[in-house]
């Protein structure tokens, strides 16, 4: 997985994950659900990272 694609996944994730969660603490549905679709896409782009790499080998 190159640095900058991992980096830029676990940077989606936290981002989305917190967007979320302040989503949920204030009660705003649409900020959670972007939080969440921004964490999925992290999660996303790191799986396809590590299938890359598993092709790699």
């Amino acid at each position: 997985m190159t640095a900058d694609e991992k980096a830029k996944a676990k940077i989606e994730q936290a981002e989305g994950k917190a967007k979320e969660a302040l989503g949920n603490a204030t009660g705003n549905d649409r900020m959670a659900a972007e939080g969440q679709a921004e964490k999925s896409t992290g999660d996303v782009r790191e799986a396809k990272e590590k299938v890359k790499d598993a092709f790699k080998r």
